[in-house]
């Protein structure tokens, strides 16, 4: 089995060996930093992953990503994920309108009504009834 190294520039050493001593880095990093550490000794993939609990392709990845992008690859990019519909205001008006006395005609808030309302009081632009529902049971709130 070929046997990869990862030359380390002092001034990394340094800094990885800082960074967790003081711990200012997240678990992933963490794991990342110990890893690139342990290949400047001479480990193999193998061993290091053996020593970190992960696979020796992910400590392959790594090697390969400080190489590339230096130590910023010990940080995780920001991931898109989508953003919050609404504001936690947004919610809070919601959340009281399900409270309320329901309309004249009904004896107590359906969630299609509820979001129908919401809409038309200006509260939101848009918004589903199982996005009401979800709303009410992130406030513990049922209306049934």
């Amino acid at each position: 089995m070929k046997k990869h190294y990862v030359q380390l520039k002092p001034a990394d050493k340094a800094k990885l060996k800082a960074l967790i001593s003081k711990k200012a880095l997240k678990p992933r990093g963490l794991k990342r930093a110990t890893a690139l550490l342990e290949l400047g000794k001479g480990k193999t993939y193998k061993e290091v992953a053996e020593t970190l609990g992960v696979s020796s392709v992910t400590v392959s990845s790594w090697a390969q990503k400080y190489r590339k992008e230096g130590l910023k690859f010990l940080k995780d990019k920001p991931r898109p994920g989508r953003p919050k519909d609404i504001t936690a205001r947004q919610r809070a008006k919601i959340v009281a309108l399900a409270k309320s006395k329901p309309p004249e005609g009904h004896d107590k808030w359906s969630l299609r009504l509820l979001a129908e309302k919401a809409v038309a009081l200006g509260l939101v632009d848009s918004i589903s009834h199982q996005y009401i529902n979800q709303i009410l049971k992130d406030d513990e709130l049922s209306i049934y």
